[in-house]
C-alpha cells in the first residue's frame, strides 16, 4: 500500500507507534538499521538521518563524512512480532549524501536507476523468487547446532515434516506485512524449506526478499530455531538456492524474455561474484540439482536457466544465485544484462551437452572474471566492486 509522509505521521500517532526502525543495506545486502522516535520522523523525511559509513561495506568514506537515510514511505509496515502496545514500524531507506544526492554505492539506488534505464528502453521487468533455507536446532545456550529440525524430505507431510507449522507462521506473518507468498513446502534436505513468491516490480521484489529473510530469522528464533540461508549448510546435503524468475515485455506488450535470457547467459560468468558472493557458494555448484555450467533448457528444470512457455507467457528462471547475494544488486545486473541482450538482438545459444562453459568454480576465479569485465565496470560502482574484490 502506498503511503504519504503525512499519512504515516498520522498513523503513528493514532496507532501508538513508539519506535520507527529505519533499515538499509550494505553492498552485500546485509541489513542494517537504526531506530528513531516518532518526534524525529518528520526530519527523517525531509533531511534524512545521519549515519557514519566508515564501517559499512561498500560505502567507505573518511572520518566525518556522514551519509543520510531517507525513508521510503511506501515501504512502511508494522513488525507483527513486536508488542501491540508501543508498536514498532519499519521503513526501508535510500542512502543520500549531505547534499541530498542519492549515494551511488547504495544498491537500492542502483536498482532504481536500472529500472529507470529499462523504462527509457521501453522494457518492463518483473521478478519472482524461490528461496530455500534450513532450520537447525539451538543448544541450551541459544547457539546454532548442525542438527536439523526434522529428517523429512521433498514435499513430505506432517508428522515427519515438523517444519509445517513454522512455514505456516512465516507465510501468515509476512502476508500481514504486505508480502505475497505463493506456495511453500518441505525441500529435499532435512529441515530444509522453500517459500515462493508472486512476481512483482524489481524494487518491490527486492524489498520483499529483504523483508522475508528478516521475518524468517525472527520467527525461527522465537521458536527456538536457527534459519540458515547459506549456500551449503551441510556438506553432504542439498544446498540452498535463491531461484529468480524473470518476466519482461516491451512497450507494445511483446514478450522479450528470450532475448533477456540470452543477454543474461552472455554475462553470467561476469556477474557470478555478485550472485554467489561467498566461498561456500561454489561448494553448492554442481551438487544435487544446483547448476555449474552456462546452459539453458526448455525441458530440463535443473539447467542454469530454465526458459518455459506457460499459456503464452515466457518465464525465465535463473537457478545459480544463492540468498547470500544482495537482491538489489542482483536485479540491477540482470536488468542491465537483459537490456543488452535485447539491444544486441541476442538469441539463446544452441550448445551441445558437455560443450558448455563452466561457471566460475571458486570465489577467486569469480573475482578474476569480474575484474576483466567492462560490463561489470560500467554497471557496478567502484566502491561496491572493491568490496567484492576484498574479503575472504
Amino acid at each position: 500500500m502506498e503511503y504519504s509522509p503525512e499519512e504515516i505521521m498520522q498513523y503513528i500517532e493514532e496507532e501508538d507507534v513508539k519506535f520507527i526502525r529505519l533499515m538499509f543495506r550494505d553492498s552485500f545486502g546485509v541489513q542494517k538499521n537504526l531506530s528513531v522516535m516518532p518526534s524525529e520522523l518528520r526530519k527523517a523525511f525531509t533531511d534524512g538521518v545521519g549515519i557514519n559509513p566508515r564501517h559499512i561495506d561498500g560505502f567507505g568514506g573518511g572520518e566525518g563524512s556522514l551519509l543520510y537515510l531517507k525513508p521510503d514511505p511506501s515501504t512502511m509496515t508494522i513488525l507483527p512480532w513486536r508488542p501491540e502496545s508501543g508498536r514498532v514500524v519499519r521503513m526501508i531507506c535510500d542512502v543520500c549524501t549531505a547534499e541530498g544526492e542519492f549515494c551511488d554505492a547504495d544498491s537500492r539506488v542502483m536498482l532504481e536507476r536500472a529500472v529507470a534505464h529499462s523504462d527509457r528502453e521501453g522494457v518492463e521487468f518483473k521478478f519472482g523468487s524461490k528461496s530455500e533455507f534450513y532450520l537447525f536446532k539451538l543448544d541450551d545456550e541459544g547457539n546454532r547446532t548442525e542438527i536439523p529440525f526434522d529428517e523429512a524430505g521433498y514435499m513430505d507431510i506432517a508428522p515427519v515434516d515438523k517444519c509445517e507449522n513454522i512455514r505456516r507462521e512465516i507465510c501468515l506473518t509476512i502476508e500481514e506485512m504486505g508480502l505475497r507468498p505463493e506456495r511453500s513446502h518441505h525441500e529435499e534436505g532435512p529441515g530444509q524449506n522453500e517459500i515462493d513468491f508472486h512476481y512483482g516490480t524489481p524494487l518491490a521484489a527486492a524489498d520483499q526478499m529483504s523483508t522475508f529473510m528478516m521475518a524468517v530469522r525472527t520467527i525461527a528464533g522465537r521458536d527456538g530455531l536457527y534459519a540458515d540461508f547459506s549456500p551449503k549448510p551441510l556438506r553432504n546435503k542439498p544446498g540452498n538456492g535463491y531461484h529468480i524468475n524473470i518476466y519482461a515485455t516491451d512497450r507494445d506488450g511483446k514478450d522479450v524474455c528470450r532475448q533477456v535470457a540470452a543477454g543474461i547467459l552472455n554475462r553470467i560468468r561476469d556477474i557470478t561474484i555478485f550472485l554467489n558472493p561467498s566461498e561456500s557458494s561454489y561448494r553448492r555448484f554442481g551438487t544435487n540439482t544446483a547448476p555449474d555450467r552456462v546452459n539453458w533448457s526448455g525441458e530440463c528444470p535443473s539447467a542454469l536457466m530454465h526458459v518455459s512457455d506457460y499459456k503464452g507467457m515466457i518465464r525465465t528462471e535463473l537457478r545459480s544465485p544463492d540468498a547470500l547475494s544482495n537482491p538489489y544488486l542482483a536485479y540491477s545486473l540482470l536488468i542491465e544484462a537483459g537490456l543488452e541482450g535485447i539491444r544486441d538482438g541476442l538469441e539463446l545459444p544452441s550448445v551441445r551437452v558437455g560443450e558448455e562453459q563452466l561457471l566460475p568454480q571458486s570465489l577467486k576465479e569469480a573475482r578474476e572474471v569480474a575484474l576483466k569485465s567492462d560490463f561489470v565496470k560500467n554497471v557496478v560502482p567502484e566502491a561496491v566492486l572493491k568490496s567484492y574484490m576484498d574479503g575472504e
